[in-house]
């Protein structure tokens, strides 16, 4: 058994810029390229095993044709996403809908419940989190008289904050944000406002808005995080969601430290610094964008150097 590392999967957008070159090395697509798709399946952007006996494997396949490596599970499908996403400008405010409704209107695909982790952004920065209307005609009369600044709630960010985005969360990266992301295995986006940008094509982008109202929390709701902090030898462990959908971790590893999971699989991605997974004997580089999957089974492993890794599971 080895650790399964991933080539990731690059997604240009009207949003995205270079940051994924200059922070990680990525041999991005363009200077427009806004997401990282580092650990998928889905069929939209699958990646593709870089090592052992499955390389050259897409990780969709893996999953449906090695299910031992991920304890035999009763999903179709591959239930999580980690991206990269370089918000170079502002993204489109948007929502996506929970698994029932995307099952009925989005041909069975899953619903998308996300998590953000600031890797960095620029002094000042702010995102764009919920909305302020407490009825769904409110909403919709907001939304009909293009009362932006009224309806959507800002919300001050940091490098190093966390914030969970159950689906139904009216949400918005702003300019000058690097995240980490972890959602369920969707591609399914329902724009509300999109400044009214146009495409390459010079047309106005499209907007979802009966789906986006039909699946918006009226009125919001915040999510209660509160990360927990555990310091060990080596490593302090910060959690920081454990939710039905998946629960997310950062590692702070500082010199070495030891690990042990038998009965899950992990997504581990490095977001800072290097190290190296030592495993039966072998050493397995870690350097700052690296995106590895450690099967069930896999049982114990050391890390050592000084490096920051996201880390999730089901």
């Amino acid at each position: 058994m080895q650790p399964l590392f991933l080539e990731p999967v690059f997604k240009e957008r009207i949003w995205g810029g270079t940051t994924l070159k200059k922070e990680f090395g990525y041999e991005i697509p363009s200077e427009q390229t806004g997401e990282c798709w580092a650990i998928s399946a889905h069929p939209n952007g699958p990646s593709v095993i870089k090592n052992g006996p499955f390389a050259g494997m897409t990780l969709d396949k893996l999953w449906s044709e090695q299910p031992k490596l991920f304890g035999n599970p009763e999903e179709k499908v591959f239930p999580l996403l980690s991206k990269i996403l370089d918000a170079n400008m502002d993204l489109s405010v948007q929502v996506h809908p929970d698994d029932a409704y995307a099952m009925d209107h989005e041909n069975g695909e899953l619903g998308k419940t996300e998590c953000w982790y600031i890797i960095d952004c620029k002094e000042d920065a702010d995102m764009i989190f919920g909305h302020s209307a407490l009825t769904k005609e409110e909403f919709i009369e907001q939304i009909g008289n293009g009362k932006w600044n009224e309806l959507l709630r800002r919300v001050k960010i940091k490098s190093g904050d966390f914030f969970y985005v159950p689906s139904g969360t009216i949400h918005a990266l702003c300019e000058g944000t690097l995240v980490l992301e972890t959602q369920q295995s969707s591609d399914t986006t329902y724009r509300v406002y999109d400044y009214d940008r146009r495409d390459a094509e010079g047309n106005l982008r499209e907007l979802h808005l009966e789906k986006a109202i039909h699946v918006t929390t009226v009125p919001h709701q915040d999510s209660d995080v509160t990360p927990k902090v555990e310091k060990r030898e080596g490593v302090t462990v910060t959690t920081f969601v454990d939710s039905e959908f998946f629960t997310v971790y950062k590692w702070e590893i500082s010199e070495k430290a030891n690990f042990c999971f038998d009965d899950r699989y992990l997504l581990l991605s490095v977001i800072d610094g290097d190290g190296a997974m030592i495993y039966h004997g072998e050493r397995y580089p870690l350097d700052k964008g690296a995106h590895l999957i450690t099967p069930v089974g896999f049982g114990a492993f050391e890390i050592e150097g000084n490096c920051n890794v996201i880390v999730s599971h089901t």
